[in-house]
Order: structure tokens, then C-alpha cells, then sequence
């Protein structure tokens, strides 16, 4: 079985010393020491000044609109994982889609200003599969009509926009630790500010708004993470770039057979530093793509329609104009396997299969 994704493990021996640690010191949660180093390595790591260690991603946006105080109309993109969208919803906003750039597959800057009305209160853009948006042309038009920006970059793990970390960019940034992404502490993710209050209010919200045992600063929810999940966090950072530069090379190869493949690619730009977070293809017709995951699945490849369908197909959003670039492209689009253990060995296979399908 090739899956469209492995998590990376590293040597359990590693993992074992700090399990020993956190049990000598019987501290398992609540802001632990594994915690507050895994926020000092991060940033370091990434080169951010302020960053929180949450639950998940999912949590991070939902923090990331709290904190903001975002109501009314969210302007976001209809192509990424159902958590974008549905974060905006259980916050009590209302997402209003803007369709994408069939080139990049992130959010079209050029149609944002129209979707713009009285009600809008921010931007919450997705870095797809860890390729940066139009950042600078964003922030321009939320400051110009007073706007918050928001950017998810579940994907975006490591990732540079003119050598700049892509988090730097928009009021607040969220990232995924998930097990599936190629940096995990198994579930995790972050929120990421340059604003020194904001980071403050997100660090009262995510421990229930506790300003000390007995006092109570903010609203808040239970976004905090274990020690457990920091510990694994902690090990895993050593190995980020290795599992980057594999991936790199792992899709370098995946690229040699796009001479002939019939279908294309996202475009990462030149002053992009990339992650490979996944390799997705784009295919000329769904038919071909149905056909294609057949097939992959009787010879035991299991790809994935990532993302499908579009967001604003959602039963429990307002229906509005279609977003025709992003309907068409979820369609056609399939993520294929991707993940420091795969082999070129297998990529040939999975290729050879897909040009078999294609050619007949």
C-alpha cells in the first residue's frame, strides 16, 4: 500500500528521554517547560519574534478571529480544507468566497475588492499546499479599506516570501501541526503575530482567558498543548530540513514525467522558498482524474482529491455566485503520494500507471 502521505517518526529512543523527563517531573500539561521550549526553538527556528504552541490549526483560526473581534463578512477562498471555512462559521461570521487564480490556485487578489462591502471585516487567505499568496498586494487592499488579514498556513511550515517567513505577513497567521504535515508534534498547530498585544489577548484566550488562578482577563476556550505533543515537537525540529530537502528531491523526480503528463501544476514563484508540503497535479478533465484514482487504487496507491469539493458547496454556507476557477479545478485536482520514505521507485510506478490510463 502506497498512502498519499506517512507521518515522519523519528528514532523512539529520542522520543523516550523526554517522556522520562516529563514523567520525574509529573507535569503533563497547563503551560509545561516542553511547551514554553518548543515556542523558544520555533521562533528561533523560523525566525518570528512571537508565536503560542495551540491545539491544532483548527483552533488557531478560531483564536486568530477571536482575537481580532472580527464580526460581520470574512472574505476567504472556497479552495482549502473545510476547517477555513467552517473556523469563520462557528466564530458566528459569515465567509463570503472569492474565487482563485488558476495559476497560483490561491485566492485571486484582483477579485477581492469587489466582494468588499459595509459588512467586511477581514481577509482570511490560505497558503495552498504551502504556496504563498499574493501577500504584499493583500495587505495593501486590507490597509487601505481597513481591514484585518488573517493567512492559514496549515501548509507553510518552513516556507520564505522574498526571504522573509511567509507568517510574518497579515495581522496573525495560524499553522498546522498535524500528524500528515511534514512538521508535526502529532496534533498541534500555532498562531504567529508582530503585534505584542495581540500575541498577549491570543495567550489569555487559549487558557480559558486566566490572568493568574483565581482572576479571569478574556473570554477564553482550552486551546492550550501537551508536553507529550511538545516533546514529540522538540524532536522532530531536528529533522525539518532533511525531510524538506527529501521531499524536494522526491518531487524533483515526480517533475520528469510531466513532459508528457496531460494536465499542469500550481505555480510556486521564483522568490518563493518552498516546503514541498505536497504534490498536487491539476488534470485536463475529471474524467481522466476519476479514471486515474481507479486505477491507482487497484494497483493499492491511494492519492487524494485535495481539495474537493469547493468550500462554498458547504451545507451550512450561504449560497453565492459561483466561483467558477475554483469548481473547475477541484474537480481536477489530485495530491499524490508524498512523504520522506517514499521511493523514486515507487514515483515511476505511480506515474507509469498514470500515463497508462492517460494514453488509452
Amino acid at each position: 500500500m502506497i498512502p498519499v502521505t506517512k507521518p515522519f517518526l523519528p528514532p523512539i529512543q529520542e522520543y523516550e528521554q523526554y517522556l522520562q523527563d516529563i514523567w520525574k517531573r509529573n507535569w503533563l500539561t497547563n503551560n509545561g517547560p516542553l511547551v514554553n521550549e518548543l515556542e523558544l526553538r520555533l521562533k528561533d527556528f523560523l525566525g518570528l519574534k512571537h508565536l503560542l504552541f495551540v491545539t491544532n490549526g483548527t483552533i488557531a483560526i478560531q483564536l486568530a478571529i477571536k482575537a481580532l473581534d472580527l464580526k460581520g463578512e470574512i472574505i476567504t477562498t472556497p479552495f482549502s480544507y473545510v476547517a477555513t471555512t467552517s473556523s469563520i462559521v462557528w466564530e458566528g461570521c459569515t465567509p463570503v468566497f472569492v474565487d482563485i487564480d488558476p495559476v497560483t490556485c490561491n485566492i485571486d487578489p484582483k477579485k477581492i475588492e469587489a466582494a468588499i462591502t459595509p459588512r467586511t471585516s477581514a481577509i482570511l487567505a490560505t497558503h495552498v499546499y504551502g504556496n504563498p499568496c499574493e501577500v504584499e498586494v493583500i495587505d495593501e487592499i486590507a490597509k487601505r479599506r481597513n481591514l484585518k488579514v488573517i493567512y492559514d498556513g496549515a501548509h507553510a511550515f518552513g516556507v520564505k516570501y522574498k526571504g522573509r517567513s511567509v507568517f510574518e505577513y497579515g495581522d496573525i497567521s495560524t499553522c498546522s501541526f498535524h500528524a500528515t504535515k511534514l512538521y508535526h508534534t502529532i496534533e498541534g498547530g500555532a498562531v504567529v503575530t508582530r503585534d505584542p498585544e495581540l500575541l498577549k489577548r491570543m495567550a489569555y484566550l487559549r487558557n480559558f482567558g486566566h490572568d493568574g488562578p483565581e482572576r479571569f482577563a478574556d473570554l477564553g476556550i482550552n486551546g492550550k498543548n501537551s508536553e507529550f505533543h511538545a516533546a514529540m515537537g522538540l524532536v522532530n525540529l531536528k529533522y525539518v530540513d532533511q525531510i524538506i530537502e527529501t521531499r524536494r528531491k522526491l518531487s524533483e523526480h515526480y517533475n520528469k514525467f510531466l513532459g508528457t503528463f496531460q494536465g499542469t501544476r500550481p505555480v510556486v514563484p521564483d522568490h518563493v522558498t518552498y516546503n514541498y508540503a505536497y504534490y498536487p497535479v491539476i488534470f485536463n478533465s475529471e474524467e481522466l482524474l476519476l479514471r486515474v484514482v481507479d486505477t491507482l487504487q487497484q494497483n493499492w496507491v491511494t492519492p487524494r482529491r485535495y481539495f474537493f469539493p469547493s468550500l462554498e458547496d458547504l451545507p451550512y454556507v450561504e449560497k453565492k455566485a459561483p466561483c467558477e476557477v475554483t469548481h473547475s479545478v477541484a474537480k481536477r485536482v489530485l495530491c499524490l503520494p508524498l512523504y520522506d520514505t517514499l521511493s523514486p521507485e515507487e514515483i515511476d510506478m505511480i506515474f507509469r500507471i498514470i500515463l497508462r490510463v492517460q494514453n488509452n
